[in-house]
């Protein structure tokens, strides 16, 4: 069983916008997403599920493009 993780990493926009790209052609292709974060290979099945979240909190608002799913 893999660790409890919790990390957030911030891109320079032309690797953000590169990380999405790829992500977009995986999910339209119907392939599984390979993607490092923080030196972590991490493999994102098909079986995923996409989800937006809007937040806001005083003067501060964030969108997260969420990706879930369960290791079976």
């Amino acid at each position: 069983m893999k660790s409890p993780r919790d990390v957030e990493k911030t891109y320079p926009n032309h690797e953000f916008v590169e990380k999405l790209r790829r992500l977009a052609d995986a999910i339209e292709n119907g392939e599984k997403f390979e993607i490092q974060i923080a030196g972590e290979r991490i493999y994102v099945p098909v079986r995923a599920e996409f989800s937006i979240e809007h937040e806001r909190e005083g003067d501060s608002e964030e969108i997260e493009f969420q990706i879930k799913w369960t290791n079976n």
